[in-house]
This record gives C-alpha cells, structure tokens and sequence, in this order.
C-alpha cells in the first residue's frame, strides 16, 4: 500500500509540475504579447442601439458622459470609500490578489453571486481596456495588463484613472459626473455620507441605483452600511463621526432625450427584455450592442396616432391608455403605446398598468364549451335576472334576451347565458382554457370561479393582446417578445429569435371562437369596429362602476388590445362617466374606435385574408347592427363576487340605448346540464 501511495504521489508531482511549467510558459507568453493600450484612450465604451425591425434607429441607451478630474480634486473621504467599497488594501497589496480569486472561484463553484475577486488595478485593466466577457482568455488579459500596469504606473495614477473610468450607472463615467448625478454637486464638495453611497452603487450601478427598480434602494443601504463600517474598521472615521451617519437623500434619475413622449416606454420596455435575456445594465450602456426589435416603425406611429386621434378630447391627466399589437404565431409585438409622455409617468399602461378585462374573458369560457362539445347554435336562458346558487345576476341594463343561441349570447356579451355557460362545463375548464390562450396565472384576480367569466381579473394590455393572438393563430400560442436580433460590437449575432410556441386549442374550435367574435364586430357590441373594412373578431369589454373599458380583436394578421382606464393619485380605478363628454364609455366606444384606427393604418398593403370558416353549420344573426354598442357591466372589487344574495338582487346601473329586436332562436336544440364532450380535431 506504501508503495501504491508514493508511486501516486510522484505522479502527482510529475503532472503537477508539467501543468506549473505549461502554465508559466503559457502565461509567460501571454505577458511579452500582450500590450497596454494608451491609459488615456477609454474608447471601449459603446451606447447600445435600438431599432426598428426594419434596421432604422428608436434610441441609444448609454453614452460617454465623462469629466476627468486630477486625483487632488477627489477628497480623500471619497478615496477611502471607494477603497472601503472595493480593495481596501489597494496601496498594500499587488496587482492582483491570489486569496481574493480563490475565494471567488470556490463561491461561483458553490453557485453563489458571479465574484470576481479583482483589486481595483484589475477592474481598472478590466473597463478601460478589455471587453465585459468573463472567459479565461480575457481573464489572463486583464491579470497580465493589471501586472503591466502596477510596474508602469503609481497606485496613485492607477487610481485616478479608475476613478475616472469607472461607470456609476445613469450614462455616467467616472466619480466626477457621478457626483452630479446622483447628488447634483462636484465630487469635491459631497459629504462622507454621499462619498459612501457613491462608492457603495459603483460595484453594480443596476442593481443599487436607487431609482432604477424596486429592490435597489433596501440593497443600497445594505451595501452603504457595509462601505461605512469598513471605513470605521480602517480607522478612517472617527468613533464619534460614526455614530452620527445617517443615510443621504439621493436626486432622481434624469429622464430626458430618448426617453420623452411614447416612445420612451419602448425603450423600457426593450430594456427590461433585455435584462430578462441576461444583459445587464453595464453590458448595456458600454457594450456597443445594437439590437434589432420587432417593432415595426408604421405600426408604431400608427398606434401613436390612432390613440391622439380618437382618445377622449380634454382627457384628464388621470385617464390611462395601453394597446400592444401583435403578430399571431410568432409573438412578435409590431407596436406598443405605454402612455403619452415616459418623463412624466414611468408606468408603462401596456405592460406593467392593470384594469379588470370585462367580457374580454368570456372567449375563453366559449372555448372552454366548445371544447366540450357545446356548439354555438346551442340554445340558452337569457333572462335577467337569474339565480345561480346563493346569488342573483343580471345582464346590462337588466336586459332580458330569452331563449337564444350560444353565438347570439357572445354577439350581446349576455351575463346570464355565460355565467350559466361557466357553471355547465366547470369553472376548472375556463380557467384552464384563460391560462393556455396566454393569460398568467398570476395574473391580479385570476379566481378559479365561474365569475372569472365575466373578467374579474386585472390583466396587463399586453396579455390580453396575446391570448387573443392565440385565437387568431388557430389555436397557437407563443410568448410575446420585442427582440429579434442582438449583434456584438465586435462578436457578430450574439441572439436570435426563436418564437416558443405550442398549441393550446385545436383549429377547429378556434375557428369557431374567430367566428363567433366575428359576429361580434359584424352585429354585435363591437360593431364600431367594423369600419376597419376588412374580415375581423374581436369583443368588448366593460366594469362595473365603468371603471375600465377595452377592446380585443384580431385579422389573420395582426392581434391587438386596447384598455382605458382612470385612476385616483393612489393608482385605484375610478369610474370613466363623463370622460369625452360621455355619460358611460364602453369598450364599444373609444377603445373600439382607437383599435379601428390603428388596425386600419397598420393593414395598408397587406392583403385582404379571409379567416377559415367555420367547421360547423351556424345560423347567422341578420338582424340590423346595434347603433350604439351596448355592453356587459361586471363589479370592479377582486375577487368578490359579481352577483348579489338572493332574494333582493342588486340593481344595475340605468343606460339608455337603443334597443335592438329580441333575435329570434334559429334552431331548437335545448342543452344538458352536463353535455358530452365529442372529439375535435387538431
């Protein structure tokens, strides 16, 4: 066993010499080859370009925003936080650190936070020299160049060009802009406080830039705690100058340039996907990437205008609007309106916004029944009121329909017929078909209760945008995505799309939902929608209390959203009455007018498509189109509820409209309480 032991031992220092002298070769030829480029000449920072889908420019996010001043401008309070921040022992130790590389390899081997280990004379090496990679090749780069630059340069001239290279997030390079920046005074007059927090962002401006997201400020006080009890540790603050430090107030981000009006919500947007994908804030803002979106330029001007030419006239500051428009089986988003102007309101009311949907939601109870084997000339109670359990429900305006069809139901967005719909095939069917069309689970409000038929839930624009886009793409779903190519300043194609579809319903029976919503628009609640002049589905919706008002329809082409909404200065939904001069805004009103707009500018040289017809033999409502587009009121409170205890149901709102003639039932055919599902199709 002896033996056994010593022959190995000796093999191990065989292989581990040969690896020491390979290594040492290697790197010793890495050192004589490798050059310092001109410490003065930070030219590697490039702003990353946006741009349409047909290569023209959105806007640039970063740029060179740099004032170099000499290390005797920077107080030495600033100096000691930065070294507190960073490399406390940056004038003791060399250009690199053995223990602080090991640390770090063994914590990224463990799979903690991606460390480093580097001394300041290596992140210097790093940003003014190399690229953001984190491969071997650029690490041995940046060792070399740090050992370079320690036998070349002072400590001192090392770390004035750090402190001037250095970026501090919000476009700015070095502590001077920083200064500015984030406290609106020269770096030479912020306060130890100040000089902390500066030097605690530097490290990650991203993640601790306090008005960059929710999150940073909690891990900014965190790391300023740490930057101000290592400068105590160092004996660099006094015990009574410690105990007195308290926290700075920090001046907001700037919001200006690239960012007014809507298209400042694009590039938000595109900047929130791109951190999703894995590029940071700093990758972002020095990588010189240039990144190619879906978004086409018509489209987007066309949704701008759309919204300025058919919103409410004197709308108040309070009313909100969202579309996102997009194409069907890819995901791809072809434009987007997040609101009028991203320097006066960062919530972007097509993305992050919420309204509750209204009978948008009740396509995905049709589905739900259709894949059940209900069909469309089924016929239904549509009285109002109806009990339904413990409680009592009316339709708008306390309508009664009678005996009607399931397709004429859905062309009059009638309460009683779906809540009756919903409680017939199960409310873990419509819930189960509302999350494959494309609405989150967590979405706000999202019950599992035969109400959801009614769209209690509170989706974002972009959501409902998307389901409806499943129906238009025949039972498709794919996830929505503004990035179609991300190049490389210098590396070429660093990403391309690659649409993450799969089928959620069969053609069959989305067909039959794109003719039933076809309807809608043809003589239903949605006919102001049918000035787009071509083949089109699509629904209204409206709240209780006329909170929140949309519309949803879709071409073969393109699927697209539209939601109003009014909120206090708390950000509650408040009622839309009087907007435009009107007493009650329906989703037949000015969102079916903005959708109509812009689906018709968007349309402009693209072909006339027919949708499939219908698999099955579907009696046609020819009675004349509602002058006045009528609507399906549901509460505004999540998830209480849209119904009230019987015996005293509660009363609905009184709107006056034009009443159309009670359709007459085509066919005879009564539904089971639990009908048997027959096969369909894929």
């Amino acid at each position: 066993m002896a033996d056994i032991r010593n022959k190995f031992f000796r093999l191990g220092l065989i292989l581990g010499g040969f690896i020491f002298i390979v290594g040492a070769t290697v790197f010793g030829i890495a050192y004589f080859t490798v050059n310092i480029p001109d410490p003065n000449s930070y030219v590697n920072s490039q702003a990353t370009i946006i741009q349409y889908a047909d290569g023209s420019e959105i806007g640039r996010i970063g740029a060179q925003n740099r004032t170099i001043i000499p290390l005797a401008n920077i107080p030495i309070q600033l100096r000691h936080a930065v070294l507190a921040a960073e490399d406390k022992n940056f004038y003791s130790n060399r250009a690199f650190s053995i223990t602080g590389i090991v640390r770090a390899a063994i914590n990224n081997l463990r799979g903690g936070s991606l460390q480093g280990g580097s001394t300041i004379t290596q992140q210097y090496a790093k940003t003014a020299f190399l690229t953001p990679n984190r491969d071997i090749k650029r690490k041995i780069k940046e060792l070399i160049i740090a050992i370079k630059l320690e036998n070349q340069f002072s400590k001192d001239q090392i770390l004035e060009n750090y402190l001037n290279t250095i970026y501090f997030g919000r476009g700015a390079y070095g502590v001077e802009t920083g200064a500015q920046l984030y406290f609106g005074r020269s770096a030479n007059q912020l306060t130890l406080e100040q000089s902390a927090v500066l030097a605690s962002i530097l490290r990650s401006p991203g993640y601790y830039d306090p008005d960059y997201r929710e999150g940073n400020l909690e891990r900014l006080q965190a790391r300023f705690k740490y930057v101000i009890d290592n400068m105590h540790n160092e004996g660099w603050i006094s015990d009574k100058r410690y105990a007195n430090i308290k926290y700075p107030e920090v001046k907001s981000r700037v919001r200006s340039g690239v960012l007014a009006g809507p298209k400042g919500y694009l590039m938000q947007a595109v900047q929130s996907e791109l951190n999703a994908l894995g590029f940071t804030e700093d990758e972002l803002m020095i990588g010189g990437l240039v990144v190619k979106t879906t978004l086409e330029k018509l489209a987007q001007q066309a949704a701008v205008d759309a919204v300025d030419k058919e919103s409410p006239k004197k709308a108040p500051d309070n009313l909100h609007i969202g579309m996102v428009s997009i194409r069907p089986g890819t995901g791809e988003i072809v434009a987007m309106y997040g609101g009028k102007d991203y320097l006066i309101r960062q919530l972007n009311d097509a993305t992050q916004s919420i309204a509750q949907a209204g009978s948008t939601f009740k396509p995905f109870a049709l589905i739900a029944a259709l894949q059940a084997g209900i069909s469309l000339s089924s016929i239904w109670n549509g009285d109002s009121p109806r009990t339904f359990g413990d409680y009592t429900l009316n339709n708008y305006s306390k309508k009664s329909f009678g005996q009607i069809t399931l397709l004429q139901a859905t062309e009059n967005s009638v309460n009683t017929v779906y809540v009756d719909l919903a409680s017939t095939i199960g409310k873990d069917k419509v819930f189960d078909a509302t999350l494959r069309a494309g609405i989150p689970a967590d979405a706000v409000g999202m019950v599992n209760d035969i109400t959801l038929v009614l769209g209690t839930a509170s989706p974002h624009v972009i959501d409902v945008a998307n389901a409806y886009a499943t129906f238009a793409a025949r039972g498709i779903y794919a996830k929505p995505t503004m990035i179609k190519e991300i190049y490389g300043a210098n590396d070429g194609l660093l990403f391309q799309i690659s649409p993450e579809t799969k089928r959620a319903f069969s053609t069959q029976v989305a067909d039959e939902v794109s003719f039933a919503l076809q309807q809608v628009i043809n003589v239903g609640t949605g006919v102001r929608a049918k000035a787009i002049g071509r083949p089109a589905a699509g629904k209204t919706g409206t709240t209780d209390g006329n909170k929140s008002a949309w519309f949803a329809g879709y071409t073969p082409q393109l699927a697209t959203a539209v939601m109003m909404v009014k909120q206090d200065a708390s950000g509650n939904p408040i009622s839309l009455a009087g907007t435009g001069g009107m007493k009650s805004v329906t989703g037949g009103s000015f969102p079916a007018l903005m959708w109509t707009a812009y689906m018709k500018a968007a349309h402009v040289g693209l072909p006339v498509l027919e949708f499939p017809p219908s698999p099955g033999v579907i009696p046609i409502n020819t009675a004349p189109a509602i002058p006045d587009p009528d609507e399906t009121l549901i509460p505004a409170v999540v998830p209480t509820p849209i119904v009230t205890p019987t015996p005293t149901p509660t009363p609905t709102p009184t709107v006056t409209i034009t009443e159309t003639p009670t359709p007459t039932p085509t066919v005879t055919v009564t539904v089971t309480a639990t009908p048997t599902p027959s096969p369909t199709t894929t």
